[in-house]
């Protein structure tokens, strides 16, 4: 079984947690096409929209989507569950992914473009790195009476929703807008890291990370472009971005989402 991933992207790192939680084996394949709008590859053929987590089973067809190949996971290898057995208990765990997902992805991702890219420079960056703090203390302090005292945000197991938000939480982290010390977020995190699945799978976001930092000049000159979608762009729109968008459309640094 062969996943397509970067070890950056938030997405891939859920499916790696869930995948290794279940002890599937697994290679890991960075497309050499990614981000470059090629479409003769064995990636844009997989995935139309040449995003990255893709899931190639041995004996079925390919799993694109992050949120579709938990799905298919948890419904092909069912042992140890993702997913508590009450319908009600399943929504909640949904739910949360489904914010880490989109409203905090689009956070950490905008804060990245400022930070790795640098998108913006001056008034306009601090401008954008405030509204980062603000969104993501909005999104923690929902997590947070989200998880209440339980010790994983399923109860007492582990599931979905601590895998979706396991790299959301940790990238803030690491931009260091983590939550506050001797919260109930902050202790969560720590119980995270040590997990097997989780601690290998955040080690190889560190190596990706130290890497980025001498990526963001070829990312700058279009040798490869960054993904302006959906609930992405509309965070760097609000948030006062409308600049960066419309300098990387003119400059060929961006692209948007499949088809185009």
């Amino acid at each position: 079984m062969v996943l397509f991933e970067h070890p950056l992207s938030s997405y891939a790192q859920k499916v790696k947690i869930a995948l290794r939680e279940k002890g599937l084996a697994f290679d890991r394949s960075l497309p050499e096409d990614f981000g470059t709008g090629r479409r003769d590859t064995a990636f844009a053929a997989a995935n139309p929209r040449s995003e990255v987590p893709v899931l190639l089973p041995d004996d079925a067809p390919a799993v694109f989507d992050s949120t579709v190949i938990l799905e298919y996971i948890e419904e092909r290898w069912p042992e140890p569950p993702l997913l508590p057995s009450d319908p009600s208990a399943r929504a909640v765990a949904r739910m949360t992914e489904e914010i880490c997902d989109t409203q905090y992805e689009a956070v950490n991702w905008g804060f990245g473009e400022i930070l790795w890219f640098s998108r913006a420079e001056g008034e306009l960056a601090q401008r954008l790195k405030e509204a980062a703090v603000r969104d993501t203390a909005a999104i923690q302090d929902w997590l947070t009476k989200r998880l209440g005292e339980a010790e994983w945000f399923g109860g007492t197991r582990f599931g979905l929703a601590d895998a979706a938000a396991a790299p959301m939480v940790n990238r803030s982290v690491y931009y260091g807008l983590g939550p506050a010390g001797g919260s109930a977020l902050a202790r969560w995190h720590e119980r995270l890291r040590s997990r097997p699945s989780v601690e290998k799978t955040f080690a190889e976001f560190d190596q990706a990370a130290e890497a980025m930092t001498r990526m963001a000049a070829y990312y700058r000159a279009s040798g490869r472009r960054r993904e302006y979608r959906d609930h992405r762009l509309e965070w760097m729109v609000r948030s006062g971005g409308l600049e960066v968008v419309r300098l990387g459309i003119e400059e060929n640094t961006i692209r948007f989402s499949w088809p185009g």
